[in-house]
């Protein structure tokens, strides 16, 4: 109990936006763990925090998008190839880039809006050279949307959260980590 006391303490800081947007600029790039990680503490620690942390988020994922696509426009064959080795496999960037051009802004939405990885796609789009603004513009609205969803639904819903959050802390923990575990599990085997 005290740790969950104690980083809901933290992410009350005003300062905590910044680790939002940090840590969501390199979800976009590299990591696995979705934004909302990093916004809920601080929307259930206080609810008047929902609007700071949420925009964090949001340009956090669209200036790491950015990253990743330069990446993939001007990098690919030495840091686009080690992110592909290290955090995929050449198998779904061949599959991101095949869905890519079947069905291109659709799957831009797609990934915005769901945990699909958004950072192979941004990679993708880099490297098939596709209209960087259409990319950032559709990337930028439903990325919005999504954390923005979230941070309503957790700035709504404040005070229930804390008490759940409190109540269940160790069962939240536990589960948090099995499906940490089911994802990388998944993410080995697809």
């Amino acid at each position: 109990m005290k740790i969950i006391n104690r980083i809901l303490d933290k992410s009350e800081q005003p300062w905590y936006a910044w680790v939002v947007f940090i840590m969501t600029v390199f979800e976009s790039i590299f990591l696995f763990i979705p934004p909302e990680v990093f916004m809920t503490p601080a929307i259930v620690a206080n609810k008047k925090r929902a609007f700071p942390v949420t925009m964090a988020a949001a340009i956090g994922s669209v200036i790491g998008g950015l990253i990743t696509y330069l990446i993939g426009l001007w990098l690919f064959d030495t840091v686009g190839i080690w992110l592909i080795e290290n955090f995929a496999t050449m198998d779904k960037f061949e599959l991101t880039k095949s869905l890519f051009n079947a069905y291109g802004i659709l799957i831009i939405v797609l990934t915005a809006i769901t945990p699909v990885p958004y950072k192979l796609l941004a990679l993708c789009a880099g490297f098939l050279h596709y209209p960087l603004i259409v990319f950032l513009g559709v990337s930028a609205i439903f990325r919005t949307g999504r954390f923005a969803l979230i941070g309503f639904l957790l700035w709504r819903f404040q005070e229930q959260a804390n008490k759940i959050v409190k109540k269940y802390s160790w069962q939240l923990t536990i589960a948090a980590i099995v499906f940490a575990l089911l994802g990388l599990l998944i993410i080995t085997i697809i």
